[in-house]
């Protein structure tokens, strides 16, 4: 009776065996069925993007940044801002440069908001008002060089 019993036990445990597996695949299936699509989209929208991103990198070899021409142009500045940044011909960005030289010597940005700039007697005669901000400069500055 010993032999029949563990024979029946033996059978029970291959019949639960075998009837886990089939239900674990089962449950895989559909996980892939629903998770395939889904793979599929992703793969179309990248492939392009890592096939455009591999073509760029060899392209991107080319020779040093030059600078335009155009921001080098030496212009004479006015007798008002001559004043503030010296007589000599500079280019638009030096001009630049120097009038923030000016203002952080002079302690002169507003000390609660920084972008603006409280113009001394010099600035007030080339800005025309007594507070500018800093994207107005550059257009105040242009109207004082030749």
């Amino acid at each position: 009776m010993a032999k029949a019993t563990k024979k029946a036990t033996a059978k029970k445990t291959t019949a639960k065996k075998a009837a886990a597996p089939k239900k674990a695949t089962a449950k895989k299936a559909t996980a892939k069925k629903v998770a395939a699509p889904k793979k599929a989209t992703a793969k179309k929208a990248a492939a392009p993007v890592k096939a455009t991103a591999k073509k760029a990198a060899p392209a991107k070899k080319s020779a040093p940044r030059k600078p335009n021409a155009a921001f080098m142009q030496a212009f004479t500045p006015s007798a008002e801002l001559a004043a503030v940044i010296g007589a000599a011909a500079a280019a638009r960005t030096e001009v630049v440069k120097k009038i923030w030289a000016y203002i952080k010597k002079n302690n002169l940005q507003n000390p609660k908001n920084k972008r603006n700039i409280l113009a001394d007697d010099k600035l007030s005669k080339v800005f025309g008002k007594k507070e500018v901000t800093m994207f107005e400069l550059a257009s105040l500055i242009g109207k004082h060089l030749k």
